[in-house]
């Protein structure tokens, strides 16, 4: 199944897409009974999903259903407890950056709930910084409780997958190395366009991630790429910080990033992103210039 989150008649909804379908079951209509928060249903998804199903196989289906084409998308998870990603975590990002050093461990930094934007959702240019940079990565939404979870467990704690945008103010981000100050700015953390179960995705070491900068491909990786595995964030992380359902932890961008480029390539206002990643689909947002 596919987690949308959608504004309609004035209210954020949660859509449900089942495999191959290109419309969303509109829960607030299907099963009014289901939580309306998704962190709630992802916390209790189990016993919801044969109901989700049920209603989606309803010969009143098609009253329920929106055209995916037009729905005004949010944040699958609007409200994250808490987002954590990873540093260096590509061979190609390490190889690229001049003052990298092959990692002994995870390196991990965190952004704020108060930066999450959705698919088609504008990022603002901050009047701070003049390098606004952009980053591909591959994200795993927590479905289930993490403390001191093994690495053969931890995939089984995963809900499902999507796209992180780490857009960063590198000015900002490398002055006296201010990592938290340069990666959350307003709206500097888009996700989307959905969350894809765990299910969907049996090899998430294997997903292809695009960046296109006003149509032209800045970044083109894989997740088989990855310094440490998904197993190993994860646990290492809940070693650390107990991760909870609908928390995010993002796994490192791969190479081509505006700042290592020679001569160096930045975002501007009017400048459109997509980040493109197999099995989960498109993340697009414009950029503007932040008049506040």
């Amino acid at each position: 199944m596919r987690l949308y989150s959608f504004q309609f008649q004035g209210l954020t909804r949660i859509g449900v897409a089942l495999p191959g379908e290109k419309a969303v079951l509109d829960l607030a209509e299907a099963a009014p009974d289901l939580p309306g928060n998704p962190i709630e249903l992802i916390t209790n998804f189990s016993q919801f999903a044969e109901i989700i199903n049920d209603r989606a196989g309803s010969k009143l289906s098609s009253k329920w259903m929106r055209d995916l084409e037009t729905l005004p998308l949010v944040a699958p998870i609007p409200r994250p407890g808490k987002i954590l990603c990873s540093g260096i975590n590509y061979r190609s990002h390490l190889e690229e950056n001049p003052d990298a050093i092959l990692p002994d461990e995870p390196f991990f930094f965190a952004k704020l709930p108060s930066t999450v934007i959705g698919h088609n959702h504008p990022i603002k240019y901050p009047k701070l910084s003049q390098q606004v940079d952009y980053e591909i990565e591959f994200a795993a939404v927590i479905g289930r409780k993490m403390t001191n979870t093994t690495e053969p467990e931890a995939l089984e704690h995963v809900f499902g997958y999507t796209i992180l945008h780490d857009v960063s103010a590198r000015d900002v981000q490398f002055r006296n190395s201010q990592i938290t100050l340069g990666k959350n700015f307003d709206t500097f953390c888009p996700i989307g366009p959905c969350v894809v179960t765990r299910d969907e995705i049996p090899r998430p070491d294997r997903i292809g991630l695009k960046t296109f900068v006003n149509g032209q491909k800045m970044q083109d990786g894989s997740t088989a790429d990855w310094l440490f595995s998904l197993p190993q964030l994860l646990s290492f992380l809940s070693q650390r910080i107990t991760l909870e359902p609908g928390d995010i932890v993002s796994t490192g961008t791969p190479a081509g990033v505006g700042v290592f480029r020679k001569p160096p390539l930045f975002l501007h206002p009017g400048d459109v992103v997509r980040l493109q990643a197999d099995q989960i689909g498109i993340l697009q947002n414009e950029v503007i210039a932040d008049v506040n």
